[in-house]
């Protein structure tokens, strides 16, 4: 805790003096202390995007950082700015802060921190963005700019990955600060992200805070669009935002198409870096095939969308098995699943349903145009992969339009104190969780409270690790243990052996001698067949050991 807390007090000021910076240069989308941060964090964020092309970002990327934001901080001694809340909102704030805090010490328990966060941080932190990463571990061609942002505060800074938990004290800054007290509502859900840098997070802190200021009528749509497509570049299931962002330029603030050029400079960026380091413009979507050789083998593609239709099934069903659905098969047997995936599925269904039938009744256009955008995300998700986790920012949205007129600070905060006692409960006794709801996969993974907690987060160790060559790749992998988690890179997760070996390719360096210049995958002749034989083998034979 003590750990978390030293990060919040170096980064918030660096980001300030950041945001401060930049409001000189651009403007910003709201005034205020939650404004610069938010400020500071899309231009840091942006900055080292395009760093990472051409450097790894590692220390000399986060001193100079720091330093900078800090030299505005007390430069123009924006310190003094805190003395706009009272003494009952600073205690307010200390309170929520104290409960992050608390709950972002324990064990990360989200599966992707494991297989998708951690690997991905460990190569931007040595490497910077990887030209056709993609091809060595399909998985990580994501690289998410929130975890860019994240990579760049890793060495020294945020050494436990805590930026979401910061993140989180960012917002109780905005609700205190902005009165807006319907947001405190969230926070308890929230704070099951507080231990793993999830991009889930931002997009849902940053989708409610560009949601409020559109239903506010904030006329700077310059920033609202940009905001939005720097959601959707974090994660691009936000589809919605930007597409809302859009049509309350053009219908609400009747704004030229001059104003969108930043947020499409953006876009591009994003376009660029996936294009870089996936092959394709929106990960996982192989659309737009530009010819470059470092696109993932077309077999590896298929396997991972066969996956992911599973995966809306929440792997109860084969894939042959769903390819006999009939459409009423589709619908039925998604909602109908086995555990609470039925229940949030059905809910989601409801929810949409109630929340057209809301806009409709209301006959205001702002609203009427969320409903629109929400809806044609949900369409889209839906067609591509119905797994709750691409769609759980759709309640946010629902009940935060829907309740806003009801929720004062009183009522706000009343409930923020009952939620937030039962997921602290689920936090610090994880057993209640596992007996009562075994179908919640994420149960299995939460570790319990431990006093070393005071003191630093708990972090799980670095798992052994054996080391292959196929070709000419040298590469390590996880032993006994499916995912990369801290292996050093170059590693491979050893599910991706089996499927390079089925599709008979494997990935290769493009200069045996220099690793920076990325992968491409390659058909395997005899001898390189017979090398990725073995490391099957012994992948196999190290479970087979006591």
């Amino acid at each position: 805790m003590i750990s978390i807390l030293l990060s919040t007090l170096l980064i918030i000021p660096a980001l300030i003096g950041w945001g401060k910076f930049l409001e000189n240069l651009f403007n910003s989308l709201f005034k205020g202390i939650s404004g610069k941060i938010i400020c500071g964090i899309l231009g840091i964020s942006l900055v080292w995007t395009i760093l990472s092309f051409f450097i790894p970002l590692n220390i000399y990327v986060e001193i100079p950082t720091l330093a900078l934001g800090l030299a505005y901080f007390f430069k123009d001694k924006l310190y003094q700015e805190f003395s706009i809340f009272s003494k009952k909102d600073s205690l307010l704030i200390s309170l929520i802060s104290f409960i992050i805090i608390f709950c972002g010490s324990f064990y990360p328990f989200i599966l992707d921190h494991f297989g998708y966060y951690v690997p991905t941080i460990q190569w931007l932190t040595e490497f910077g963005l990887m030209k056709g990463i993609s091809n060595l571990d399909l998985t990580l061609g994501q690289m998410s700019i929130w975890h860019i942002f994240q990579a760049g505060f890793s060495n020294f800074s945020d050494p436990f990955l805590r930026i979401n938990s910061i993140l989180l004290i960012i917002y109780t800054l905005y609700i205190v600060e902005k009165k807006s007290w319907i947001h405190l509502c969230f926070l308890p859900v929230l704070l099951v992200f507080s231990q793993s840098p999830s991009p889930d997070l931002p997009v849902i802190i940053f989708s409610l805070l560009i949601l409020n200021e559109i239903l506010q009528q904030n006329k700077n749509v310059s920033f609202i669009f940009i905001y939005s497509v720097f959601v959707f570049a974090i994660k691009p299931t936000m589809i919605w935002l930007p597409v809302l962002s859009f049509l309350y330029s053009l219908f609400i603030i009747k704004s030229n198409l001059k104003s969108l050029i930043p947020g499409i400079l953006v876009l591009i960026l994003f376009f660029f870096k996936n294009i870089y380091t996936f092959g394709y413009p929106v990960f996982p979507i192989a659309v737009g095939n530009m010819g470059i050789s470092w696109v993932p083998n077309p077999e590896i593609l298929r396997n991972s969308s066969q996956y992911a239709i599973q995966k809306t099934y929440d792997m109860q069903y084969s894939y042959p098995a769903i390819k006999q659905f009939s459409t009423s098969d589709y619908i039925i047997n998604w909602l109908f699943l086995n555990g609470i995936k039925s229940a949030i599925n059905i809910l989601f269904i409801l929810s949409l349903m109630a929340f057209s039938v809301f806009a409709f009744i209301k006959r205001n256009k702002i609203i009427r145009l969320i409903c629109i955008s929400v809806l044609i995300k949900s369409i889209l998700v839906i067609s591509f992969s119905a797994q709750y986790r691409f769609f759980i920012d759709v309640f946010f949205v629902i009940i935060f339009v829907i309740f806003i007129p009801y929720f004062n600070k009183k009522r706000s905060i009343a409930v923020f104190s009952v939620f937030t006692l039962f997921f602290m409960s689920l936090l610090s006794f994880p057993n209640l969780l596992k007996n009562h709801l075994p179908s919640f996969s994420l149960g299995s993974a939460m570790g319990e409270f431990t006093a070393a907690q005071f003191y630093e987060p708990s972090t799980y160790e670095a798992t052994e690790f054996n080391i292959f060559k196929v070709g000419n790749l040298k590469f390590n992998i996880s032993k006994k243990y499916p995912f990369n988690f801290k292996t050093p890179p170059p590693s491979i997760s050893e599910g991706y052996i089996f499927e390079n070996k089925k599709a008979g390719i494997f990935p290769q360096l493009i200069d045996e001698k220099n690793m920076k210049k990325g992968f491409i995958w390659k058909t395997m002749n005899s001898e390189e067949k017979k090398e990725a034989q073995n490391v099957i083998n012994s992948i196999n034979s190290s479970y087979q050991q006591k």
